[in-house]
């Protein structure tokens, strides 16, 4: 249909609006689904089209996963025969749709719960070869907080190993409703996705707002563009928002000349006026990036909304890493990078730090171990910078014998002293797996200290199995080991519980004697041994050999657990003599012996950026990113 004749934003009766988003577990299709829904709408032809036509950065393609949501209206126009068919009570005409396509993975939540706000109904997405999925799980328990209208659908149906009947009756169960009432379609083959454009245009209700009232729009997303400023995305809730209003920002007080308004089709249309219900963008030439705050509502000026919207939860960070600049001279370039950045995510937070070996940084707040390696790699790619990140970690409370207590993001900041009680944070995850790997998961989880509190069977071969697990044990390699032992097949998902005490200690890395603050950690007092001698083997292959011997050691406080030694670079002192007196042979070894035990008093080890580099990614084992 062309788009000539679809209804023109700011004149769209909230009626024929449908606001709404897809969720589903990685890999189960989202981005080739809305690929399909561009398409049939007609807002990208067949020239223009691609593989994942909403994934606009370039790292999302490279690893094919969704990291940002993104928002889209498109036309979609109910025939007569349609409207019979499937019983649409508003009867044949053009529709509004608005699509938000969301991540899958577990660190990204936080875009999905946001996306979530902006929408009155959610298509459920499940693969049909392979059934419901942590993730399946968890963003339906959110989309049922937020109260919005599922809609069950089963994708893939077109592979030889789709079990159709099967899953449909799993996804019906967990929905509540009749197994034939779950849509089938193949988003790669378009098959079915028609049927389902019109469902969402039955059931999904149309937005509910007052359009006599004053202006309040809820900022669910915003972007840095170079030239143009801060882009801000909205979803209106009252009133209408007009080209050149003068606007406020609720939370901050400041108010903008609005120079550019309009919807996302999928590219920027630019719009008179979006009214109640409408998705959309504005653009007012700010720079600064504290001034559009994710969650924040925007109003008029002039007799404007007095109330503001309930915005977001924030999320807290799950885990902490220093991130430096190689070259010192960058520092600047990443705090206004990192400012960036955390406008369009907005679960990113920071804050700086200094460390003796690699200078000035930041410490920064992620939600997960992929969350962390896609900012550094955006920072990077982005912004032009060389990053070193240290070993992520999360955050532990100390108390001391004398009642004070300590929070501790970083292992330099753990305090000295008689510690009387270390907490941890605790997670409760769950895990999908097929029935036949149960006792492969039991093993792993009691290895990384975890506790059974629950299973499940979902049908005959799958099963849900619920533990609680200290977070600092699943950040690093939990799920690369689980995906090994269940031939892939298991699937994770979890949620920081509270916290628990438990029997941590500060292992310090010395070189000739001094600690060597980047190389600490916060470990298990049983995994203490392993660590030490791990960084202490690592470092000894990986620092160049001095004129001097130098010790590396592992040491929990004074008391030193592993150690290796760099033996010293020695000159050939005997080459001149040949023949001749033994004791003038002694006498040039014991001269040598006494230089290098004055040089080792005084000499510094200086260890290379390389190492550094080196040691601090091969000791984080980063979260493997499933592909899409």
């Amino acid at each position: 249909m062309s788009l000539k004749n679809a209804p023109q934003p700011g004149h769209t009766d909230p009626a024929i609006i449908r606001n709404f988003c897809i969720i589903a577990h990685i890999d189960h299709g989202k981005s080739t689904l809305a690929d399909r829904m561009l398409q049939l709408t007609g807002v990208v032809d067949a020239r223009a089209a691609r593989a994942q036509y909403l994934d606009r950065m370039d790292i999302e393609r490279e690893r094919g996963i969704t990291i940002k949501s993104q928002a889209v209206r498109m036309p979609w126009t109910v025939t007569d025969e349609a409207a019979v068919e499937h019983d649409v009570e508003a009867g044949p005409g053009t529709y509004v749709l608005n699509m938000i396509d969301t991540p899958g993975h577990v660190d990204f939540t936080y875009e999905v719960s946001r996306s979530l706000e902006a929408c009155e109904a959610a298509i459920l997405l499940v693969d049909a070869a392979q059934g419901i999925e942590a993730q399946t799980l968890a963003n339906l328990y959110l989309a049922m907080g937020a109260d919005l209208q599922i809609i069950p659908v089963l994708n893939k149906i077109d592979l030889p190993s789709a079990n159709v009947e099967k899953y449909a009756a799993e996804l019906a169960g967990l929905v509540g409703c009749d197994p034939a009432d779950v849509l089938k379609v193949s988003a790669k083959t378009g098959l079915g996705v028609e049927a389902l454009l019109n469902e969402i245009v039955k059931q999904v209700p149309p937005p509910i707002g007052a359009a006599d009232k004053p202006a309040r729009a809820l900022i669910f997303d915003s972007v840095y563009d170079t030239y143009r400023g801060v882009i801000t995305y909205v979803r209106v809730i009252d009133g209408e928002l007009t080209h050149r209003d003068r606007i406020k920002m609720m939370s901050t007080n400041a108010t903008h000349e609005m120079l550019e308004l309009g919807v996302i089709s999928p590219e920027q249309v630019k719009a008179g006026k979006i009214g109640v219900g409408e998705v959309g963008y504005l653009i007012t030439g700010v720079k600064d990036v504290r001034q559009s705050r994710v969650g924040d509502t925007v109003t008029t000026q002039h007799s404007g909304a007095v109330e503001a919207l309930g915005g977001y939860k924030h999320p807290n960070p799950m885990v902490y890493a220093g991130l430096y600049p190689i070259d010192g001279d960058q520092f600047g370039d990443l705090r206004e990078a990192l400012e960036k950045l955390q406008l369009n995510d907005a679960a990113l937070t920071y804050e700086p730090e200094t460390s003796g070996a690699l200078g000035f940084g930041f410490r920064i707040g992620f939600l997960g171990l992929l969350h962390m390696e896609i900012t550094r790699d955006r920072l990077e790619r982005e912004f032009n910078l060389d990053l070193i990140s240290t070993a992520p970690n999360v955050v532990y409370e100390v108390t001391m014998e004398d009642g004070s207590e300590h929070e501790v993001t970083n292992p330099s900041e753990f305090p000295e002293g008689k510690i009387s009680e270390v907490r941890e944070p605790i997670v409760r995850a769950t895990i999908l797996s097929p029935s036949d790997h149960i006792g492969a998961i039991m093993e792993l989880c009691q290895t990384k200290r975890g506790e059974l509190k629950g299973m499940d069977y979902l049908s005959e071969d799958r099963v849900e199995m619920r533990y609680t697990l200290p977070m600092g044990e699943i950040v690093f390699d939990f799920f690369d080991q689980l995906k090994s032992k269940t031939k892939g097949y298991a699937s994770l998902d979890y949620e920081r519980t509270g916290e628990q005490a438990a029997d941590l200690v500060k292992v310090d890395i010395l070189l000739q004697g001094e600690p060597v603050d980047a190389f600490s950690a916060i470990v298990h007092r049983e995994a203490a041994y392993s660590y030490g001698l791990m960084m202490a083997g690592k470092l000894k292959d990986l620092i160049p050999r001095q004129q001097f011997e130098v010790p590396i050691q592992a040491a929990i406080g004074a008391r030193v657990i592993a150690r290796e030694t760099i033996r010293a670079i020695r000159k050939d002192v005997l080459a001149k003599c040949y023949g001749g007196d033994i004791s003038r042979k002694r006498k040039l070894l014991e001269k040598q012996k006494e230089g290098k035990k004055r040089m080792k008093m005084v000499g510094r080890v200086e260890v290379p950026q390389e190492a550094f580099v080196a040691a601090l990614s091969t000791t984080q084992s980063a979260e493997s990113t499933p592909k899409k």
